[in-house]
């Protein structure tokens, strides 16, 4: 998220910093200065998911075919201007930026039980921008997405705001697009804001490095210490409290109180103790006690660039890159593969297991609440300890070492104090150790049936292989996650909001399978644009809860229900032939005033009622009273009916 205070003090203070520019105008100069290139532009697609997630609902899972419409006039917007883009997502949290990481996902936690809250209380989305979540895995699936519109996308192997900003100067690029005031301290290309980004005339807020170094009356290799002063991620605002009170203390004897004055307090204490000045030598003319001295340090060598030094160190090397600690587990073919495809967002988590055994997942919209349903991170968690035994040995080392993996996974009650240590598991069909040389590798037919049959394994669908042939590859993705849900969870709170989420996190977990056995099925396949629409899912949920016949679910398309019926029958068998029959029980809204119940009334009328009425659980048949524990069984004196919720004009049916 950059330096703290610094967007504002740009903004608000020092306002000649925010260069207004036409990015038309700014092609058309950096190609007549650079002619053997096109002008490129570095986009930061973490800093973007806001921008670009505009679909009005978004607590239904998200509305996947809108998303993808949103992306394709963004790209096609530059494309028309004649700028080239880049795109690049985060690949790993580095551990300087963890507890900083941990910090922003407990806030989001709160605010995801805030909404959760909004949804009981009034039994619709929450409108303010302020209370709002991003759907499950945009992130991920926004770097699929972008790759099937044809953009180059690229994934970090290392802190993501360096990997942009060094790929940016090295290629000589017109700017980096993103929201994050890293790029200022960064001696790289221009900065350039998304969230002033304007794209019918193509314009936006340049953030000059050059100007703030003027204001500040600073060098440009003065920045980094002006950042790690005022606080960011590495170095917090605790750390260097002790330094800025005294810079402001001195400043404010010189000068009189002013906006902004802690950033002017800093930068002329900078000033005061600059090596230029004095014969003191770089950060020990500043009287740091150990611990300041080695976080200012450690906080200026990340914003040095190859080839780049700072007068504040003694000597500026640059900060060593992280070890690959599974190296002596992982053959070098396999781990160049995983690297490879991990660089280029063809892959997904595979990467991180194989390198240094640490993954992440961030929030999921989540019921903190919820007593029935377990969160993603606990329930998927058998498919994951089955891709590690993919990836790993199962078996200790000569040494007697066992392996496993560290997972930071935010869900309500995870205090993220430490990482969960998972040991991988074997697949239960799998003879002997998986031979990933090959199901990477080779490309015969008999492989490609073994991928197959290893991923299906890995949601236990193993015995379903070759029922499964018939149908397409986005339909068995669903039936993977259905049958796997139903049975992991046989009294599920069908609040379609959890449940949404839960499907859409659940495919991520599906990619990174199919990453892990070498790519049975084609990536694009999978994505949630092909398999799910959270607000046509929300309505036929309602529908369902309504009792409306199945010929009514499907709008009166006969040749759907046979694939309709194929798909039921075997989630149904694949839940028989694990030991837990499936029974539907509708669970009816009641409605006080006995009359046919519209979809718009649900949400004006209804408030937390309907959060405990329109349920429909899948049970084990023993089961059946334990979920009434917690609130009333509903009487429904008269079935409504319910308008189905407004699709994405241009989705299939």
């Amino acid at each position: 998220m950059g330096v703290k205070g610094l967007q504002y003090f740009m903004e608000t203070c020092c306002a000649d910093t925010c260069v207004p520019v036409d990015l038309k105008q700014m092609a058309v100069d950096h190609v007549k200065a650079h002619p053997d290139r096109t002008a490129t532009v570095v986009v930061d697609g973490m800093a973007c998911l806001r921008y670009w997630y505009r679909c009005q609902a978004w607590v239904h899972g998200g509305q996947w075919q809108e998303y993808m419409h949103i992306l394709q006039e963004f790209v096609d917007a530059f494309s028309a201007a004649g700028i080239l883009l880049v795109f690049f997502f985060d690949g790993t949290v580095e551990d300087q930026k963890r507890s900083e990481w941990v910090k922003r996902r407990l806030r989001v936690n709160q605010d995801i039980a805030r909404i959760f809250q909004h949804i009981k209380t009034h039994g619709q989305q929450p409108n303010s921008r302020d209370l709002f979540c991003l759907p499950s895995g945009l992130a991920t699936f926004s770097r699929f997405a972008l790759k099937s519109l044809g953009q180059e996308t690229r994934c970090s192997v290392r802190e993501g705001d360096y990997e942009i900003s060094n790929y940016a100067l090295s290629h000589n690029c017109m700017g980096i697009l993103g929201q994050d005031t890293d790029f200022v301290i960064y001696n790289t290309v221009p900065y350039l804001s998304i969230n002033k980004l304007c794209l019918t005339n193509m314009t936006t807020v340049l953030f000059s490095r050059e100007r703030l170094c003027q204001g500040l009356k600073l060098h440009m290799t003065d920045l980094p210490l002006l950042a790690c002063l005022l606080g960011n991620d590495v170095v917090s605002e605790q750390q260097m409290q002790r330094l800025r009170n005294s810079a402001l203390a001195s400043f404010r004897k010189k000068h009189r109180q002013v906006q902004g004055d802690k950033v002017y307090a800093v930068a002329d204490f900078i000033n005061v103790h600059h090596p230029s000045t004095g014969a003191t030598f770089g950060l020990s003319s500043l009287s740091l006690v150990e611990e300041e001295k080695e976080a200012l340090e450690k906080g200026i060598r990340i914003y040095l660039l190859p080839g780049q030094t700072s007068p504040w160190l003694e000597s500026s090397r640059l900060v060593p890159e992280s070890v690959c600690l599974m190296g002596k587990f992982v053959p070098g073919d396999i781990l160049q593969a995983a690297l490879e495809k991990h660089t280029r967002a063809e892959c997904f988590l595979v990467y991180n297991v194989l390198y240094d055994g640490v993954v992440e997942c961030s929030n999921t919209l989540e019921d903190e609440d919820e007593v029935e349903l377990p969160p993603q991170a606990v329930l998927y968690l058998p498919v994951r300890e089955r891709i590690y035994g993919l990836l790993l040995p199962l078996q200790p080392d000569c040494s007697g070492q066992t392996v496993s993996v560290k997972e930071w996974f935010v869900f309500p009650g995870n205090p993220l104090k430490e990482p969960t240590r998972v040991t991988p598991k074997p697949l239960n069909n799998l003879k002997g150790p998986p031979d990933l040389m090959a199901l990477w590798f080779r490309t015969d037919p008999e492989v490609k049936a073994v991928q197959t049959s290893t991923l299906l394994d890995v949601f236990d669908l193993y015995e379903f292989t070759e029922e499964l042939k018939r149908f397409d590859s986005p339909l068995i993705a669903v039936m993977c996650l259905v049958t796997y849900i139903a049975i992991q969870t046989p009294v599920v709170d069908p609040r379609a909001v959890q449940l949404g989420s839960l499907f859409v996190r659940g495919l991520t977990y599906l990619i990174a399978a199919n990453s892990a056995c070498g790519f049975p099925f084609p990536m694009g396949e999978l994505m949630p644009w092909k398999t799910f629409d959270g607000l046509l899912f929300h309505s036929k949920y309602l529908q369902a809860h309504s009792g409306c016949p199945k010929e009514e679910l499907l709008e009166g398309n006969s040749s759907g229900m046979s694939l309709f019926m194929s798909v039921r029958e075997l989630v149904l068998e694949a839940c028989r032939r694990r030991g837990v029959p499936i029974h539907s029980r509708p669970r009816r809204l009641q409605h006080r005033d006995a009359r046919p119940v519209e979809a718009d009334d649900l949400h004006r009328e209804r408030g937390h009622q309907l959060h405990h009425s329109t349920r429909q659980e899948f049970r084990q048949q023993p089961r059946a009273s334990a979920h009434y524990q917690h609130g009333y069984r509903p009487r429904h004196p008269k079935r409504g009916r319910y308008h189905l919720a407004p699709r994405w004009p241009q989705s299939q049916n």
